[in-house]
């Protein structure tokens, strides 16, 4: 599946919890995906804690490339915080594979239980011991993964795009415990060249609502800017 191009997900918790997740190993009685109307207080007290992770989807534009390769460029030339070591990140080397890697990086790094011995559970245990280069190689060989993303691309809510360029990527933001120095959030995306730390975490769901707002809602938040949460199931 190397150098191939999946069919891009949509923002859909709902095919993203049952036709992905679930199909994957996550248990879905314990957690799920939901959608984040909005980023005021008033909305994100809308969503049930506690949030494991936060995938936003956004367009790519001329001023979100140039803020990547700064901030790219700054961690390379001074650093940055520590990363925790048990953060796993993938890098993304097939096209349009963002969806399905914001969702592993989302479940990976969360302590949300998955069936014993399925797929998930599996995969990640296998990224637990390679290289990121590595994981990646392993997703372009995992049949299944490439099999549940293209279904849940398939039960979205519009029509399967016929041309598969899209100028929209997926990006996901965990917490990360630190020995010594608490929380911080920390952002994943495979198109970088490795996990970015986001500074001091309080409360992830509003954190990572400041941060979509300082980092990519600079030009104004546009129809192609969404957000899901990955936490305990909706009573609604």
């Amino acid at each position: 599946m190397a150098g191939s191009r999946w069919v891009p997900l949509e923002s859909n918790p709902e095919a993203n919890t049952r036709f992905w997740s679930s199909q994957a190993g996550l248990v879905p009685s314990v957690a799920e995906f939901g959608d984040i109307y909005g980023l005021d207080d008033e909305l994100l007290s809308l969503v049930p804690q506690p949030v494991k992770a936060v995938i936003l989807l956004f367009p790519i534009s001329a001023e979100t490339e140039a803020k990547k390769k700064e901030e790219d460029e700054k961690v390379e030339k001074d650093g940055q915080h520590a990363i925790e070591p048990k953060v796993l990140w993938i890098k993304q080397t097939i096209s349009n594979a963002c969806g399905t890697i914001g969702l592993l990086h989302a479940l990976a790094n969360s302590n949300v239980p998955f069936i014993p011995d399925s797929p998930l559970a599996k995969f990640v245990d296998e990224c637990r011991k390679i290289t990121p280069d590595k994981r990646a190689k392993l997703l372009e060989t995992t049949s299944l993964f490439a099999d549940i993303h293209a279904e849940a691309a398939t039960a979205g809510q519009t029509e399967v795009p016929r041309d598969l360029d899209t100028d929209l990527h997926f990006t996901c933001f965990v917490e990360s415990a630190h020995d010594g120095t608490g929380s911080r959030v920390i952002e994943l995306d495979g198109r970088r060249k490795g996990p970015v730390d986001r500074g001091q975490c309080t409360n992830l769901l509003s954190d990572v609502a400041r941060i979509v707002k300082d980092v990519y809602l600079t030009e104004g938040a546009g129809v192609n800017f969404s957000m899901m949460y990955l936490g305990p199931p909706s009573e609604f």
